[in-house]
């Protein structure tokens, strides 16, 4: 018996390889389906199965492609309604695989047709529980993202999912190994382990969501707290991985078309593209083209364009190092953007060599932002929690993923200043508000942590977990 966790961090999300006896098995496997096909290649392997365990919405799953490269069956639980080829199993059906079985059970309460997958060894004794969003470590999967699906409020579905936890999962075995779809940074859940393995016992010992005398109510209550809008990409996502999707292969093609300035320009202004410019922020802030955006692949990239280009459909013109291109192209196709019609020719250098107009992010130190602090206008783009844990005291909160409702509350020509807690999102955020015509910014070198260290007077911190 074989187990691999792919696991991929700028999604925080992990894909499962299961073989035995050159049977192989693939759980939620990413848009680019090259990697599982050379690993079946290398074991000499044939794809049986590949099990989805509901439909995603914060990536685009590589399920379709590969079962048209392999002719392996898509499996879903039950109530799934997928509008391709696929299983639909009961709840308890079982699929061999080698020496091994795989156990299907219905854990609806994410979304309603969330499925977790037992693995039985060769002597039949339950081994891994492979949970999808049902169960993280240390958190549950939020129940608020399939509501329009479902017709059901998040308060209906928490409790479907408190009633699916305790039937189906805690009366297992605590030396069950836990193998979620999801680790620290996905927006799936909100309080999440950086591991992404544990024992189900230890799970039933700490997970908030797992305790032995907590009420239904208690649950829902809990589970429901605090939750964050989900991304605006996310049902998009959610429809591509019900209706299928247009071949990696072709994306990619269509991606990698190499511009000149001219063309890329011409391109800009033809298309209504969002011209992308994916170096670090360092760089961008040296030297950028003028309305451009400043997601860094040094980041949560993919994640970050979803929650701001929002729209899949968004045309896209990259701005990088060539040698970094292909692994852009692949990480948007995860997310579902997959119109990406092109790059710049030779990088920034190329643009600046064809004597092209070009824009700067004025910056400053933390140690100088000290000086002048107590009377400068500050704007803190962090997360809610990260703003009320600790924040300079006269800071204006208008968080990144907000930051077009917040247009109004930048000053119109008075100096302000950005920061986030490392740069990179107060770059972003720059770049959006430079793109609205607001140029009177300055970004904190460093953002809060900087700033921090600088010794800068701040509120007194407060743990994130007492939020």
């Amino acid at each position: 018996m074989k187990i691999e966790q792919i696991y991929t961090g700028c999604l925080a999300q992990g894909a499962y390889y299961i073989e035995s006896d050159g049977e192989v098995a693939i759980i939620d496997p990413l848009r680019e389906v090259q990697p599982y096909l050379d690993r079946l290649t290398e074991a000499g392997a044939k794809l049986s199965y590949i099990f989805e365990t509901h439909f995603h919405a914060d990536f685009v799953s590589g399920h379709v492609t590969l079962s048209e490269k392999t002719n392996a069956p898509i499996i879903y639980g039950p109530v799934a309604n997928p509008e391709f080829e696929a299983i639909v199993a009961e709840d308890g059906q079982e699929f061999n695989l080698g020496k091994l079985t795989i156990k299907v059970l219905h854990t609806p309460g994410h979304t309603m047709e969330s499925t977790t997958y037992l693995l039985k060894d060769e002597n039949g004794k339950d081994h891994a529980l492979f949970t999808g969003d049902t169960l993280f470590l240390g958190d549950v999967g939020r129940p608020d993202l399939a509501q329009k699906a479902a017709s059901m409020t998040q308060e209906e579905l928490a409790g479907i999912l408190f009633d699916s936890l305790r039937e189906k999962i805690m009366p297992l075995a605590d030396d069950i190994i836990v193998y979620p779809a999801h680790g620290a940074g996905s927006a799936c859940g909100k309080n999440m382990m950086k591991e992404t393995v544990d024992t189900l016992g230890n799970q039933k010992k700490m997970n908030y969501a797992l305790r032995a005398d907590m009420t239904k109510a208690e649950f829902v209550k809990e589970v429901t707290d605090g939750l964050l809008p989900p991304p605006a990409y996310f049902p998009m996502n959610v429809k591509l991985n019900k209706e299928g999707y247009e071949s990696i292969d072709k994306v990619m093609a269509k991606g990698l078309q190499a511009l000149s300035p001219e063309a890329f320009e011409a391109a800009a202004n033809e298309t209504a593209a969002v011209m992308l410019d994916i170096r670090h922020q360092d760089e961008f802030a040296k030297s950028h083209i003028p309305g451009s955006i400043f997601i860094g692949l040094d980041g949560s990239f993919a994640p970050w364009v979803g929650d701001l280009i929002k729209d899949v459909a968004q045309t896209i013109l990259l701005i990088g190092d060539e040698d970094r291109i292909e692994e852009a192209i692949t990480r948007l196709s995860r997310v579902g953007f997959d119109n990406t019609i092109g790059y710049l020719k030779g990088g920034f250098k190329s643009w600046i060599d064809a004597s092209k107009e070009t824009d700067t992010v004025e910056t400053i130190s933390a140690l100088d932002l000290k000086s002048i602090v107590e009377d400068a206008p500050v704007f803190d783009v962090r997360k809610p929690g990260e703003f009320q844990s600790e924040h300079l005291p006269n800071a204006v909160h208008t968080s990144l993923s907000e930051i077009n409702e917040h247009l109004s509350e930048y000053p119109e020509n008075e100096k302000f200043y950005l920061h986030c807690a490392g740069g990179y999102r107060s770059m972003i955020a720059a770049s959006i508000l430079k793109s609205r015509g607001i140029h009177n910014l300055v970004d904190v070198q460093g953002g809060f942590n900087a700033i921090r260290e600088a010794g800068l007077e701040t509120t007194d911190y407060v743990c994130p977990s007492t939020l």
